[in-house]
């Protein structure tokens, strides 16, 4: 039960972050700091809810990028790093891939997704 809360917000901050770049370019989104902060922030939570899914959890969804997944949270959290770069990067590149998957996933191992009391 606890799993399938996690996927529901893993899935709604990914949406919450395609929303906010939809139509967006590099540049808009360098400049709109209200933006960055948001998808960092939804990026985080994407990131820290998925890594923080139970083993078993994560070894049912082998084709979600578990290392990209652990490297953006170290990023983000680095100062040493542009951390809107690799917002933007994670935003277009790794958050669509992990969204397709979980629709996938969701069809064949329904199960994970149930709430049940």
């Amino acid at each position: 039960m606890l799993q399938a809360a996690m996927l529901k917000v893993i899935q709604e901050a990914g949406e919450g972050v395609l929303v906010l770049i939809e139509g967006v370019a590099a540049e808009e989104f360098q400049r709109s700091r209200l933006t960055r902060q948001e998808v960092r922030r939804l990026l985080n939570l994407m990131a820290g809810t998925l890594l923080a899914l139970p083993c078993t959890t994560r070894q049912a969804l082998p084709e979600i990028d578990w290392g990209s997944w652990q490297a953006l949270q170290h990023g983000l959290a680095s100062p040493a790093l542009d951390a809107d770069e690799l917002a933007w990067d994670a935003a277009r590149g790794l958050v669509p891939p992990t969204l397709t998957w979980l629709r996938v996933y969701r069809r064949s191992e329904p199960a994970l997704f149930e709430f049940r009391p």
